[in-house]
Protein backbone atom coordinates (compact mmCIF):
# COMPACT_ATOMS: atom_id res chain seq x y z
CA UNK A 1 0.00 0.00 0.00
CA UNK A 2 1.32 3.44 -0.95
CA UNK A 3 1.32 5.89 1.93
CA UNK A 4 -0.20 9.31 1.47
CA UNK A 5 2.26 12.24 1.52
CA UNK A 6 2.14 14.48 4.57
CA UNK A 7 2.94 18.11 5.23
CA UNK A 8 6.16 16.85 6.81
CA UNK A 9 7.09 15.25 3.49
CA UNK A 10 6.44 18.53 1.69
CA UNK A 11 8.42 20.49 4.28
CA UNK A 12 11.35 18.09 4.00
CA UNK A 13 11.31 18.44 0.21
CA UNK A 14 11.36 22.21 0.57
CA UNK A 15 14.28 22.01 2.99
CA UNK A 16 16.19 19.70 0.62
CA UNK A 17 15.53 22.18 -2.18
CA UNK A 18 16.97 24.99 -0.05
CA UNK A 19 20.11 22.92 0.54
CA UNK A 20 20.56 22.51 -3.21
CA UNK A 21 20.64 26.31 -3.58
CA UNK A 22 23.80 26.67 -1.50
CA UNK A 23 26.44 28.36 -3.69
CA UNK A 24 28.99 25.55 -3.40
CA UNK A 25 26.33 22.92 -3.97
CA UNK A 26 25.11 24.75 -7.09
CA UNK A 27 28.68 24.80 -8.37
CA UNK A 28 29.09 21.08 -7.68
CA UNK A 29 25.78 20.22 -9.34
CA UNK A 30 26.61 22.33 -12.38
CA UNK A 31 29.98 20.59 -12.74
CA UNK A 32 28.39 17.14 -12.31
CA UNK A 33 25.68 17.80 -14.87
CA UNK A 34 28.07 19.27 -17.43
CA UNK A 35 31.13 17.08 -16.94
CA UNK A 36 30.48 13.80 -15.16
CA UNK A 37 29.91 11.24 -17.93
CA UNK A 38 32.23 8.31 -17.26
CA UNK A 39 32.05 5.35 -19.60
CA UNK A 40 34.04 2.99 -17.38
CA UNK A 41 35.55 2.74 -13.89
CA UNK A 42 38.99 3.85 -15.07
CA UNK A 43 37.57 7.22 -16.22
CA UNK A 44 37.23 8.32 -12.59
CA UNK A 45 40.99 8.82 -12.20
CA UNK A 46 40.83 11.50 -14.89
CA UNK A 47 37.44 12.99 -14.03
CA UNK A 48 37.79 13.22 -10.26
CA UNK A 49 41.43 12.94 -9.19
CA UNK A 50 41.93 12.84 -5.40
CA UNK A 51 42.30 16.27 -3.86
CA UNK A 52 40.86 18.08 -6.86
CA UNK A 53 37.90 20.48 -6.88
CA UNK A 54 36.19 17.99 -9.22
CA UNK A 55 36.61 15.25 -6.63
CA UNK A 56 35.07 17.49 -3.99
CA UNK A 57 32.15 18.29 -6.31
CA UNK A 58 31.68 14.61 -7.12
CA UNK A 59 31.61 13.62 -3.46
CA UNK A 60 29.30 16.51 -2.56
CA UNK A 61 26.73 15.61 -5.22
CA UNK A 62 26.65 11.85 -4.73
CA UNK A 63 26.64 12.04 -0.93
CA UNK A 64 23.81 14.60 -0.99
CA UNK A 65 21.65 12.38 -3.20
CA UNK A 66 22.54 9.25 -1.21
CA UNK A 67 21.39 11.10 1.91
CA UNK A 68 18.11 12.04 0.22
CA UNK A 69 17.71 8.43 -0.91
CA UNK A 70 18.27 7.26 2.67
CA UNK A 71 15.26 9.33 3.75
CA UNK A 72 13.16 7.57 1.13
CA UNK A 73 14.48 4.07 1.89
CA UNK A 74 13.90 4.54 5.61
CA UNK A 75 10.36 5.87 5.09
CA UNK A 76 11.07 9.37 6.36
CA UNK A 77 10.22 10.88 2.95
CA UNK A 78 7.33 9.78 0.77
CA UNK A 79 8.77 8.13 -2.34
CA UNK A 80 5.86 8.92 -4.68
CA UNK A 81 5.90 12.62 -3.76
CA UNK A 82 9.67 12.76 -4.23
CA UNK A 83 9.46 11.09 -7.65
CA UNK A 84 7.12 13.84 -8.85
CA UNK A 85 9.88 16.45 -8.60
CA UNK A 86 13.21 14.76 -7.83
CA UNK A 87 14.47 13.73 -11.24
CA UNK A 88 17.97 15.07 -10.53
CA UNK A 89 18.54 12.05 -8.28
CA UNK A 90 17.92 9.84 -11.31
CA UNK A 91 20.43 11.85 -13.36
CA UNK A 92 23.05 11.31 -10.68
CA UNK A 93 22.28 7.60 -10.35
CA UNK A 94 22.34 6.93 -14.08
CA UNK A 95 25.65 8.75 -14.51
CA UNK A 96 27.17 6.90 -11.54
CA UNK A 97 25.66 3.53 -12.40
CA UNK A 98 28.36 2.41 -14.85
CA UNK A 99 31.22 3.04 -12.40
CA UNK A 100 29.51 2.03 -9.17
CA UNK A 101 30.65 -1.63 -9.28
CA UNK A 102 34.28 -0.51 -9.71
CA UNK A 103 34.02 1.96 -6.85
CA UNK A 104 32.52 -0.71 -4.59
CA UNK A 105 35.28 -3.14 -5.50
CA UNK A 106 38.04 -0.56 -4.97
CA UNK A 107 36.58 0.54 -1.62
CA UNK A 108 35.81 -3.07 -0.61
CA UNK A 109 32.34 -1.78 0.26
CA UNK A 110 29.54 -3.60 -1.58
CA UNK A 111 26.90 -1.34 -0.04
CA UNK A 112 28.51 1.97 -1.09
CA UNK A 113 25.77 4.29 -2.39
CA UNK A 114 23.24 1.53 -1.81
CA UNK A 115 20.44 3.97 -0.97
CA UNK A 116 21.06 5.97 -4.14
CA UNK A 117 21.07 2.78 -6.20
CA UNK A 118 17.91 1.43 -4.61
CA UNK A 119 15.96 4.64 -5.09
CA UNK A 120 17.40 5.13 -8.59
CA UNK A 121 16.18 1.68 -9.60
CA UNK A 122 12.77 2.30 -8.03
CA UNK A 123 12.61 5.67 -9.78
CA UNK A 124 13.30 4.03 -13.16
CA UNK A 125 10.42 1.60 -12.57
CA UNK A 126 8.14 4.48 -11.55
CA UNK A 127 9.07 6.50 -14.62
CA UNK A 128 8.51 3.56 -16.97
CA UNK A 129 5.13 2.89 -15.40
CA UNK A 130 4.10 6.51 -16.03
CA UNK A 131 5.25 6.60 -19.67
CA UNK A 132 7.11 3.55 -21.06
CA UNK A 133 9.12 5.50 -23.66
CA UNK A 134 10.14 8.32 -21.33
CA UNK A 135 12.75 6.45 -19.29
CA UNK A 136 14.84 5.07 -22.18
CA UNK A 137 14.74 8.52 -23.83
CA UNK A 138 15.79 10.13 -20.54
CA UNK A 139 18.74 7.76 -20.09
CA UNK A 140 19.90 8.30 -23.64
CA UNK A 141 19.68 12.08 -23.22
CA UNK A 142 21.59 12.28 -19.95
CA UNK A 143 24.27 9.68 -20.62
CA UNK A 144 25.04 10.77 -24.17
Amino acid sequence: MVSRPTYDDANLLLRLSEMRRDDRMREARAWFTASFRPKKWEDLATLVPPGSPENASFRMVISYWDMVASFIVSGVLNKELFFQSGRELLVVFERLRVVLPGIRQAYKDPSYMHNLERVGLDFSVYMQAQHPDAYPAFVKRITG
